[in-house]
């Protein structure tokens, strides 16, 4: 099944298909878990993730289906 993944900031280096930008379109088996896509990736799990699914926030045991589209971003601070 088709999914669009986003990463941002400074987790865009893990994009599997790197061609300048932070999107790109992924093709995984059916039933991938969000957990399952970022280690896909290669995202180590100790970094903190805030995931964002079809623009509701997600969480590591969601499974994704067709035409998903995921947001992942690193907490972000400021004051």
């Amino acid at each position: 099944m088709k999914i669009e993944l986003r990463l941002f900031a400074s987790l865009s280096r893990y994009l599997p298909d790197r061609q300048g930008g932070n999107l790109c379109a992924m093709e995984i088996p059916e039933g991938t878990t969000i957990k399952e896509l970022l280690q896909r990736l290669a995202i180590p799990p100790e970094i903190r993730k805030i995931i964002v699914v079809n623009g509701v926030h997600g969480g590591e045991s969601q499974t994704l289906a067709e035409g998903d589209r995921i947001g992942v971003f690193p907490p972000v601070a400021g004051g």
